[in-house]
């Protein structure tokens, strides 16, 4: 029964639906919530998102209709594609559906803003939430996407820089940038035109992943078959782009910002520097993912760009996004000298600095890996230090103890606090790329049974297969023995799947995982006695996943209630961030 409901959304008919779906309820969510609030800025809001829902439904209609019937009535259906029978499919697809038109109705905002030129505050309050609401569907989903590659795909990796993939992280990195410059807006006044221009550029990027998954014009194995939605889609997205630029530019004398950049050392720097480069990293992916048809055009001769090349130019971007998270946590809004920031830096740098040392004395000589783990261990520990010396200042003022200061803390200001777990999920996710990137350890075995063979601190044992017959498939099992120090650990059993309807081998993996790293266990062939495995050692994977896991359960912290503070707890709360920011 979960596979008969996930086929709902596993073609491209019922996809669009599902999308087409999402959007109505969002909007009348939108309109629910709203009924009695924003009247000056609801009714565009509304007609903007029902024209873009018009647009879907159209499609739906006249491209790709799911109530279309077979000229045939077949005695049973074919049934989820073998690679698709996976309980992720359950919560995957409509996950990261659910982020791109969710996102639809912060762009009908600002262009409903800009329409009544409503520019003041109003519309940020209503867009913040619903830009986070966004931003959290599409990292669950690309989360989800990358478990699922890992589990099921039987490659041993989690991303491998396709172009639907690149799709569903575009989107997110710039609405990433948009809700750190949103919170300047908020504050300062400033970054108007800025925070309408990532709007604009984020949900042109949900479209055009609906686009790449769609038109089939560029290869991906998450793709659709081939389909003439194509020219709607780009249409679609010329209209969006010319009309909602042109919109912005004529009301550009009704956005001029209310305040300025006090200093280059000042949390409003950090955070334009922290969009300058979340927009350099979007820029590098969209380049490298659409190079086959800029190919095209030019020599004739569709091309494309190599995972190394994403990893190059990607890497870099990332690394330094680590590193101003790390600053931007412990500057003020004011300007902060070099001498104070050096004072807040200095015990973080020297932890970084002695874990680095650490490392190299353990063995560690990848250059690459060194500068990811101390940029990671710098930010992890300037984040945990500011939200120490916030709960020391707390204790101190209403003598409690420390726990009741942390949830108290958390209570008054959760998105402020949401944030601070959302980085700290952001850079344990960094640690468990950086690990499995760097020191990743591959091995083909071929056993016989009762045979051993090692790769670093395990040895396997091949204890012989078993081949089962089903009605719809075939089922050959081999399964080995883990060892280590002469110790059995545990049994690990790889499986390759044979779908006689759909004439398709699927691949089970098997995994053993701890906290430093994953065993994993592919099944790529065998005789009559023999089989054969590829191993690989994944170092701190599960990291990816934990940090995951923190990193929505701060969205979801930052999205609940806000329960303000009396006044007396305010004004401790502006001492402190006197006495904190200076």
């Amino acid at each position: 029964m979960p596979y008969l409901l996930a086929a709902f959304w596993a073609g491209n008919e019922g996809s669009l639906l599902l999308w087409l779906w999402l959007l109505s309820l969002f909007a009348f969510i939108v309109l629910i919530q709203n009924r009695h609030k924003f009247k000056g800025l609801m009714p565009d809001a509304i007609s903007i998102t029902m024209l873009i829902n018009a647009f879907f439904l159209i499609l739906i209609i006249h491209g790709s209709n799911p109530f279309e019937r077979l000229p045939f009535t077949p005695p049973d259906g074919m049934g989820l594609n073998p690679l698709l029978e996976h309980p992720l499919m359950i919560f995957h697809p409509p996950t990261l559906l659910a982020g791109y038109p969710s996102f639809t109705i912060p762009f009908a905002f600002a262009i409903a803003a800009l329409i009544t030129k409503r520019l003041g505050a109003e519309w940020v309050k209503t867009v913040r939430n619903w830009v986070l609401i966004s931003w959290f569907f599409l990292g669950a989903g690309n989360l989800l996407g990358a478990w699922w590659a890992y589990v099921v795909l039987g490659w041993g990796g989690y991303w491998a820089w396709d172009p639907v993939e690149n799709a569903g992280l575009m989107p997110w990195l710039v609405s990433t940038a948009l809700l750190h410059s949103l919170i300047v807006q908020r504050r300062r006044g400033m970054f108007k035109v800025w925070n309408i221009t990532l709007i604009i550029i984020t949900f042109a990027l949900t479209i055009f992943g609906t686009f790449l998954t769609r038109s089939g014009i560029l290869p991906s194995v998450h793709a659709f078959a081939e389909s003439y939605l194509g020219p709607a889609f780009l249409s679609f997205i010329g209209v969006i782009l010319i009309g909602s630029f042109g919109l912005l530019i004529y009301r550009l004398p009704y956005l001029r910002d209310e305040g300025k950049i006090d200093s280059w050392l000042s949390r409003g720097a950090t955070l334009l520097l922290n969009n300058l480069l979340l927009l350099a990293a979007t820029f590098a992916i969209f380049i490298g993912t659409i190079f086959p048809l800029i190919s095209e055009a030019i020599l004739g001769v569709k091309a494309s760009v190599t995972i190394s090349y994403f990893n190059r130019v990607a890497s870099p971007i990332f690394l330094a996004l680590i590193v101003a998270l790390g600053v931007g946590t412990r500057v003020g809004w004011r300007r902060t000298s070099i001498r104070e920031l050096g004072q807040k830096l200095f015990h973080p740098f020297s932890i970084a600095g002695a874990l680095s040392i650490v490392l190299v004395m353990l063995g560690v000589r990848n250059w690459y890996a060194l500068i990811g783990f101390f940029c990671c261990a710098f930010v992890i520990t300037s984040i945990l230090s500011e939200w120490f010396v916030e709960i020391r200042k707390r204790v101190q003022a209403r003598k409690v103890n420390y726990p009741k200061a942390f949830f108290s803390l958390l209570a008054a200001n959760k998105p402020h606090y949401g944030a601070y777990i959302i980085h700290l999920g952001v850079i344990l996710i960094a640690i468990g790329v950086i690990g499995s990137s760097s020191f990743n350890t591959e091995k083909e075995i071929c056993l016989t049974r009762g045979e051993t063979a090692s790769i670093n601190q395990y040895v396997l044992r091949y204890d012989g297969k078993v081949v089962r017959h089903f009605p719809d498939k075939t089922v050959v099992s081999a399964n080995l023995s883990i060892f280590t120090d002469n110790k059995l650990i545990g049994t690990l059993t790889s499986e390759k799947r044979f779908y006689k309807r759909f004439e398709q081998s699927v691949t089970e993996v098997a995994v053993r995982t701890t906290l430093k790293e994953d065993l994993y266990v592919i099944l790529a062939g065998w005789t009559k006695d023999t089989a054969t495995f590829k191993v690989l050692l994944n170092p701190l994977v599960v990291w990816l996943w934990i940090g995951g896991a923190i990193l929505l359960l701060g969205t979801v912290i930052a999205l609940l209630p806000h329960r303000w503070e009396t006044a007396s707890d305010t004004k401790v709360s502006e001492r402190n961030e006197r006495a904190t920011t200076g």
